[in-house]
């Protein structure tokens, strides 16, 4: 089933432009840290580093728009463009494609925001943006849930590389600029020990285990299973 789904060129763009698009949201996440702001050298400047976090979200846009496009026309499951907007209405894998948009929606409200950060303010900007740090994760889980890659070798190179690197971005975040206010430590520490053990305990329980792709949420054209 799974030679079946990925014996078309469709099929394949959309696999390899999900991975892609990984890669660039843990690029852009990176770059839009403002500890790593704060290191900016004569070789690096802020402004360099600020035009390539943009240019950067552009290229997610980008290969996230080539990456819905294809899933859509390829037919072999049933994913209708609304899916990719309106999250957990969908017939195919209904939570995993969910999430992917509840990424995507988040993201072009960051996105969005920033354009016309100067009419809106800074604070209002600054609350937006702060979902960035959710939209990873759960970008991140939408791709192990949905993509029938999960159990590869190349794709767990790929995942775990961008975990642990976004991972050590966050705790390098929080040690460099702690949050202002008690609370906000502890509740930020708490969500970098709790997250990544609740992504990992869901690998073992779901996407791992043999068989989970064809027995949760597949429903595809024509009747049949899916990757």
């Amino acid at each position: 089933m799974i030679l079946a789904a990925g014996g078309t060129a469709l099929w394949y763009s959309t696999r390899a432009t999900g991975a892609v698009s990984l890669v660039l949201l843990t690029m852009s996440f990176l770059m839009g840290i403002p500890t790593l702001l704060s290191t900016a050298t004569e070789r690096m400047p802020r402004i360099v580093v600020l035009l390539l976090h943009r240019n950067v979200s552009l290229l997610v846009l980008i290969f996230l728009s080539i990456h819905i496009t294809t899933a859509v026309v390829d037919g072999f499951v049933t994913i209708r463009w609304i899916d990719a907007i309106v999250p957990f209405g969908g017939v195919y894998r209904p939570i995993w494609l969910g999430l992917g948009a509840v990424a995507l929606d988040l993201l072009l409200a960051v996105i969005l925001t920033s354009l016309v950060r100067a009419r809106i303010g800074y604070q209002t900007w600054r609350y937006v943006h702060l979902t960035t740090y959710a939209i990873w994760p759960i970008a991140f889980v939408h791709g192990l849930g949905t993509g029938s890659d999960t159990r590869y070798p190349w794709m767990w190179w790929v995942s775990g590389a961008c975990a642990f690197t976004v991972l050590a971005a966050v705790i390098w975040r929080l040690v460099a600029k702690p949050p202002a206010t008690r609370e906000a430590r502890n509740t930020a520490i708490a969500l970098v020990i709790v997250v990544p053990l609740l992504i990992g305990a869901w690998l073992m329980r779901g996407p791992l285990q043999p068989g989970w792709q064809r027995t949760h949420h597949v429903l595809v054209s024509g009747g049949t299973t899916g990757p």
